[in-house]
């Protein structure tokens, strides 16, 4: 029997008085990977900034209820919401190399990080990054550390947010277009990587994205932003039973029949390894 969710939605968001988000209600299980799937303008990074209680500082207003764990994020003072963010609810953004401080090294960021929410000393920051830049396939050695954003490529770079995102073993993780700024292969790579840290951690993860094809890889359950509302709501098993024009104006532009994209749900993993491969032998 399914207990209650871990992340409860029932808001309405706007700026100006200007609706932007109306009645946008779902759910979320620990550990599930829920894909938000819309077009440009259809509300999605309005929603990303509410959950996180980053819209009024855009000039928003936000109403209704988020409940992650119960706790109504919505309800919650800055100061509350700062003790959260990071610890039980990470983000990984759509631009890694807007997102990481170019002034500062790679470890630095990690510091940082680690400060904001523990103070367990240096002996279990360096194990606690050791295991996670193991994870998300990228070197631990102080040379790498002590390089700075501009220094390494943006898929390592976007690796490293990863790794930054779990670092507080978060319950939920939010993804806003993390693979937009990427190349193929390495849409490859973070979607496999995502899907089997998702899985390893036991996080709940809200991919956004307008990308179909992705959310298809990755996701439990879909659900389709248009307008400002969400107008379906499915498992991924299900998307071609979708009714709504919106969502079917989405599976036209796959490259292939959905039945078909979803047989290759399980070699994420294995293309995964693929592509460290190729990628090794380019750069050798």
């Amino acid at each position: 029997m399914i207990g209650a969710p871990l992340l409860r939605v029932a808001l309405e968001a706007g700026y100006a008085g200007k609706p932007v988000l109306r009645d946008i209600r779902f759910d979320l299980q620990a550990g599930e990977v829920l894909g938000l799937v819309g077009t440009s303008g259809a509300g999605k990074s309005t929603l990303v900034l509410s959950l996180l209680g980053l819209l009024p500082w855009r000039g928003g207003r936000v109403t209704g209820e988020a409940l992650l764990e119960g706790q109504n994020l919505l309800a919650l003072s800055e100061r509350r919401l700062r003790e959260l963010r990071g610890r039980k609810i990470a983000l990984i953004p759509q631009s890694p190399m807007s997102a990481l401080n170019p002034a500062i090294s790679l470890q630095s960021h990690f510091n940082e990080a680690w400060r904001a929410h523990k103070n367990d000393g240096s002996g279990a920051l360096a194990a606690r990054v050791d295991a996670l830049l193991a994870e998300v396939q990228l070197p631990s050695s102080d040379e790498f550390l002590h390089k700075r954003p501009g220094q390494i490529s943006v898929g390592q770079a976007q690796r490293v947010l990863i790794a930054l995102a779990l670092l507080h073993r978060p319950a939920l993780i939010i993804a806003d277009e993390p693979t937009s700024a990427l190349d193929p292969v390495t849409q490859t790579q973070v979607v496999g990587m995502l899907k089997r840290l998702s899985r390893l951690h036991g996080a709940a993860l809200l991919y956004v994205s307008h990308d179909l094809v992705t959310v298809l890889q990755l996701g439990d359950r879909i659900a389709v932003l248009d307008a400002g509302m969400i107008v379906e709501n499915l498992a991924v098993t299900e998307i071609e039973q979708a009714r709504h024009p919106a969502t079917r104006a989405l599976l036209e532009t796959l490259p292939a029949p959905p039945h078909v994209l979803l047989s290759f749900r399980d070699r994420t993993a294995f293309e995964f390894q693929i592509c460290n491969l190729v990628e090794e032998a380019v750069h050798s």
